[in-house]
């Protein structure tokens, strides 16, 4: 086990547990999102005894102690899961195929200033996910 993830379950307060390092370990290698049904065939398939409930709850307490991100998409009915390596991303989702491409910059920094000088509004952070059709799905149903 990566001794980084062992650290940042403790310092979470949380004990460490095969499923929950596991799991860490799984989103830390993913470059997308997953959903939990993904995170147990993984891990079932690298022979990790596991109860899908078991995961749900240990995605539940991972995102609430923010060592990964629930991510919702509009329209799907499945919620999907990123390690939270801390930085800022954004998302772009094609409702078509469902696949999500990450956004590195962040387009919303010199508006988000301007408009809390504007309002007097606190603003701590923000979300943004674009929805639309990637190329390959606009090519198929030509949308």
């Amino acid at each position: 086990m990566d001794e980084h993830l062992k650290a940042l379950l403790q310092k979470s307060g949380l004990k460490n547990t095969k499923h929950r390092t596991a799991i860490l370990e799984l989103l830390e290698q993913n470059d997308q999102p997953v959903t939990a049904e993904q995170l147990y065939a993984e891990m079932r398939s690298k022979n990790i005894p596991v109860n899908l409930s078991t995961v749900y709850r240990t995605l539940d307490i991972l995102c609430e102690k923010e060592l990964i991100t629930k991510l919702t998409i509009e329209g799907g009915a499945k919620a999907l899961f990123e390690f939270n390596n801390n930085l800022h991303r954004h998302h772009l989702i094609c409702l078509g195929c469902k696949k999500i491409l990450t956004i590195e910059n962040c387009p919303l920094g010199d508006y988000e200033q301007k408009l809390a000088g504007k309002t007097h509004f606190s603003i701590t952070g923000h979300k943004l996910d674009l929805y639309g059709f990637c190329p390959d799905c606009r090519r198929k149903n030509e949308f």
